[in-house]
């Protein structure tokens, strides 16, 4: 499996619209069977998930993984909370960054690296309307430009 590389899931688009991202992190991801089987077949959604850290530990809330049609009985709860797989110094770290005002842990994707489930998290400041609009604005503009640009060619 080794140079595999990566195999996107699902991606949060929300999250850059909604957030300012300041830093990234790569997580691991504890699953079960029908949960990683789910994955494979692309069935996830990171729309109103987030992260939190309990007792030193970080957990993936309300991330929405389908049930397995096969699996039957064995299957999983969709929005079961998940923990996540970090170092210690990591976990102290973003709960001290967690700790300041307006910051938190956000999902921007889940994919599998060298067959391994992997979540990309993101310590992220919430924007404020004006913020949004303004962005929306800018990708207009830049929108437009693009187009011009094309029709002179």
């Amino acid at each position: 499996m080794k140079g595999e590389g990566e195999k996107v899931v699902c991606v949060n688009r929300k999250a850059r619209h909604d957030y300012h991202i300041e830093e990234v992190f790569e997580a691991g991801l504890v699953l079960t069977g029908s949960e990683v089987k789910s994955l494979r077949d692309g069935r996830a959604n990171l729309k109103d998930s987030y992260g939190r850290i309990l007792k030193d530990e970080a957990f993936l809330l309300n991330a929405h993984i389908s049930p397995y049609p096969a699996a039957n009985r064995f299957n999983h709860d969709p929005t079961r909370t998940r923990k996540l797989l970090l170092h210690k110094q990591e976990i102290r770290r973003l709960a001290g960054k967690v700790q300041e005002r307006g910051l938190t842990l956000i999902p921007l994707k889940l994919y599998f690296k060298n067959g391994r489930a992997k979540v990309e998290l993101a310590l992220a400041r919430g924007k404020k309307l004006y913020d949004k609009r303004e962005s929306l604005r800018k990708k207009a503009a830049q929108r437009e430009i693009e187009r011009s640009l094309k029709s002179r060619t």
